[in-house]
């Protein structure tokens, strides 16, 4: 679990710390342009990284600092509890006068305290423990303008690189587009992207991985869907596959390419694909930018109450949300307003609870009766 997420000068962000250690599921709020959505775009940065992207230009771009302040380096961190073990990364990019792109300015990664590299601009300083439990240090210098965590070669699957960086690569930060949606798939993942568009890979992937996970994604969706059969993924060339979604009830029985389901039931599939990743393969991070969209308003409350109770066992899911059916599933102590008056001023992030309420929280919503 994430126990500390510090973003600095990117974007709204500034000086920006999520404050999420300890909770299972978290709902930001907060009026459009308040940087809600910037959070995931954070997390995203990286998972980039974890996922092989290592070319600063890539990754962030001068635009992204706030208000343009190139004169202070934007700068991320993440500290996560793996297994009783605190892993925790940093990396802050500055763009000095006369270069094109950014540049890494400084990074670390640390395990339980004890550092296993650091960087500042091209110097980097690997220590490894000797097998008579010494420290040895190796020096090396990297182009500023790659990062250095996809350039350290982890030892093994059991090295505490290769853990940190599986889990940040498998990170599920999600802002479905519905429509783009296919279930078509030419090969395998367990690395959904944002859009969710190479859904069909990630239900292959996770079938390899784990078969007995569609046992959890029947179980949800016949739930959400009491007439569904099941659901088939048959090979419809020599290395591709296609989605069929088949539905029964006493009058017959239906077969619908899984691109003609509607926008909601394709979030529906989402849902169940996310119970069941990390139920298989996690504890995973789930950042789902407003997961009630393109659903009925009847069935957003046990949409959001099923994805909430999917993490209390283990994971975390954060969600943000305009929608007051979504907003009254979660309490005062996992919802954070984010607030911003103008584009001349940095997000401020408050929890629910230590805000002065005008009346009933829905209207104030409304109203925008929260008081900064």
């Amino acid at each position: 679990m994430i126990r500390r997420f510090y973003v600095h000068n990117f974007r709204c962000l500034e000086n920006f710390e999520l404050p999420l250690s300890g909770q299972s599921s978290l709902l930001l709020i907060g009026n459009n342009g308040s940087g809600k959505t910037t959070v995931g775009l954070a997390l995203e940065v990286l998972q980039k990284i974890a996922r092989g992207t290592n070319r600063v230009g890539s990754l962030v771009r001068p635009e992204d600092f706030a208000r343009g302040r190139t004169d202070v380096p934007m700068r991320f961190e993440i500290e996560v509890e793996l297994n009783t073990k605190i892993y925790e990364y940093v990396i802050a990019f500055d763009f000095p006068e006369r270069f094109k792109e950014l540049r890494v300015f400084e990074e670390k990664f640390s395990v339980g305290g004890q550092p296993v590299y650091t960087r500042e601009k091209a110097d980097v300083n690997l220590a490894r423990v000797t097998q008579d439990n010494g420290n040895k240090v190796a020096n090396f210098r990297i182009d500023w303008h790659l990062v250095a965590l996809t350039t350290v070669q982890e030892q093994s699957r059991a090295d505490p690189l290769f853990i940190f960086k599986q889990w940040l690569a498998r990170m599920l930060i999600l802002r479905p587009i519905p429509g783009l949606i296919t279930g078509d798939s030419k090969e395998e993942t367990l690395e959904p992207n944002p859009q969710v568009t190479d859904f069909g890979a990630w239900f292959s992937g996770l079938m390899a991985y784990a078969p007995s996970a569609y046992l959890k994604i029947d179980e949800y969706l016949k739930d959400l869907l009491p007439d569904l059969k099941d659901i088939k993924n048959p090979l419809t060339g020599t290395d591709s596959r296609s989605l069929v979604v088949q539905f029964f009830n006493g009058q017959g029985s239906l077969s619908l390419p899984f691109e003609d389901l509607s926008d909601g039931e394709k979030c529906f599939m989402i849902g169940a694909l996310v119970h069941a990743a990390n139920d298989a393969y996690g504890p995973l991070l789930c950042f789902w930018d407003e997961p009630d969209n393109y659903l009925a308003l009847a069935e957003v409350q046990h949409f959001v109450i099923a994805l909430r109770k999917a993490f209390k066992s283990g994971g975390q899911f954060i969600a943000t949300s305009h929608n007051p059916e979504a907003i009254l599933r979660f309490s005062d102590e996992n919802t954070l307003v984010l607030q911003r008056k103008n584009h001349f001023e940095p997000t401020v992030v408050r929890l629910l609870d230590d805000l002065h309420i005008k009346g009933d929280l829905v209207t104030a919503l409304s109203l925008g009766g929260l008081e900064p």
